[in-house]
């Protein structure tokens, strides 16, 4: 499995707007798409602003190439993520899982 790791900052004024977006387009989107094996959108409270992490979980680099397109480690923003952040990573990163571990019980 692979893990693609993107960031997103928005401002304190408008914590909600990247949220909405992720849960009513984002993940309908990558729901749609072979390979894709999951999502976690991340938030970290910072002095002046929101970071958003978002985790997406992959079969395969090719599956993440059926997303993003012929340059994986392009980042695929739409307009509506680029209206609710300030800024936001153009490039990804990708990471191979190597092990995975059961919880607790």
């Amino acid at each position: 499995m692979i893990v693609r790791i993107w960031r997103g900052t928005a401002a304190l004024s408008n914590p909600s707007a990247y949220p909405e977006h992720f849960r009513g387009a984002v993940l309908p989107a990558l729901r749609g798409i072979a390979g894709f094996r999951g999502a976690s959108l991340l938030r970290q409270d910072r002095p002046g602003e929101i970071e958003f992490m978002v985790l997406t979980r992959w079969e395969s680099m090719d599956a993440i190439r059926a997303f993003a397109g012929d340059d994986p480690e392009q980042a695929v923003v739409e307009p509506a993520a680029v209206a609710a952040l300030i800024r936001f990573d153009g490039r990804v990163h990708h990471y191979t899982v190597v092990e995975e571990g059961p919880g607790p019980g």
